[in-house]
């Protein structure tokens, strides 16, 4: 991340002390980072912030007893990147989603977007702002008796626009999602897919900066799923936009998420760059999420075989190897065998990418000498790759 260093007046103007600055910046959703004591601006555009929740709770009150869905939530999403919050049912993802449009109101904390507090506004102000943020659903929520054209236009009517005016962004929109050709359909004549593609186009039609997916795909078959989640890639690159996407799907994660956090009763317990969090998970509900699409358990053969931490004469070292991008075209097994005394035996392979980053495993048994073997792994270890020692077999 490139910084450019701040004139002397410039130093003197945000230093630490001055509070009030430093809160300007702040509200404008400019990053900084403090170098010597001083708040340096940050130049790299696409860091700016779009959305920030800071201490953000939800507590639903009830005489059953209080329910905390959200607990002191902090999360930071930039401007244009496709941010994903998984979590497993009644986590609260869906809480969190609708707290930064302030269709659920916190009970406490700050929500920022684009700069503004919204958590500040009044209803008439909030109203305003929630133009420059659009929402697509599980159920789509389409008006059944209304067209595709007309629902797309819906909110744009809401809004007032003269007919004009709301046609010239429709057309082009209903072009965005491919139904350019179903403007006169009814929702009861379209497909799943089909409706989930109008719900994105009037998510659209304010012409927002942010756009909320709320389970998305959960309601879509697999090659359905795919063909929305292409769909939302290209409208993340041509229109720069920000989405924030909330599933339970890994798989959705891994196919389009920039980053994620992860979400356990209504708390954050990890987050990172969706490539981080996928290759190396830290917490135990993180490395289920992603035990069921990536396996990551060794073959039953070896489960059952006694692994030793010592080599002993005619034993078999058993190692996992994780490859992440140029390096899972890499030919590491074969030039191993070239290079070092050992035989090298595949027990399970598997590579898949993560957007467009191709990742691989790879389970292998390298047998020899204790030298051979010892030198073939310190090679895997220069190597750029994850290397996980399983341990000795006989």
């Amino acid at each position: 991340m490139k910084l450019r260093q701040p004139s002397l007046s410039e130093r003197c103007q945000i230093q630490r002390s001055n509070i009030r600055q430093m809160k300007q910046y702040e509200k404008l959703s400019i990053p900084f980072t403090c170098v010597k004591g001083f708040f340096t601006i940050l130049a790299e555009k696409e860091e700016l912030s779009m959305i920030d929740l800071r201490n953000v709770e939800k507590t639903y009150f009830s005489a059953a007893g209080d329910i905390h869905a959200l607990q002191k939530t902090n999360l930071h999403i930039n401007a244009g990147e496709i941010f994903g919050i998984i979590g497993l049912s009644g986590a609260g993802k869906s809480t969190l989603i609708r707290c930064i449009n302030m269709l659920e109101v916190p009970t406490g904390g700050q929500v920022f977007v684009d700069g503004q507090e919204l958590t500040a506004m009044n209803n008439q102000q909030l109203r305003k702002a929630r133009q420059n943020i659009g929402m697509i659903f599980q159920h789509f929520n389409l008006l059944a008796s209304r067209t595709v054209y007309d629902n797309v236009a819906f909110p744009l009517e809401i809004q007032g626009l003269p007919q004009d005016e709301i046609k010239k962004r429709v057309q082009p929109l209903l072009e965005l999602v491919q139904l350019q050709d179903r403007g006169d359909y009814y929702p009861s004549q379209l497909s799943g897919g089909q409706k989930q593609r109008v719900g994105i186009a009037r998510a659209l039609a304010s012409d927002p900066k942010v756009l909320l997916c709320d389970e998305a795909t959960s309601a879509l078959d697999p090659q359905t799923t795919k063909s929305i989640l292409d769909l939302l890639k290209d409208i993340n690159k041509r229109l720069n936009l920000t989405i924030v996407m909330i599933t339970h799907q890994m798989e959705v994660v891994k196919e389009v998420c920039d980053r994620v956090a992860v979400i356990e009763n209504g708390v954050i317990i990890e987050e990172g760059s969706m490539v981080d969090v996928f290759t190396d998970p830290q917490q135990p509900t993180t490395k289920d999420f992603v035990k069921s699409i990536n396996n990551v358990e060794l073959p039953a053969l070896l489960q059952s075989s006694a692994i030793s931490d010592t080599y002993q004469e005619g034993s078999k070292l058993i190692v996992r190897l994780s490859f992440i991008g140029n390096s899972a075209g890499d030919p590491i097994v074969s030039g191993m065998v070239k290079k070092f005394d050992v035989d090298i035996n595949i027990i399970y392979g598997n590579i898949d990418s993560l957007k467009d980053l191709p990742f691989g495993t790879l389970v292998i048994e390298v047998s020899g000498t204790a030298c051979g073997i010892k030198k073939a792994l310190q090679y895997l270890h220069e190597q750029q790759l994850k290397v996980e020692v399983i341990g000795y077999v006989s």
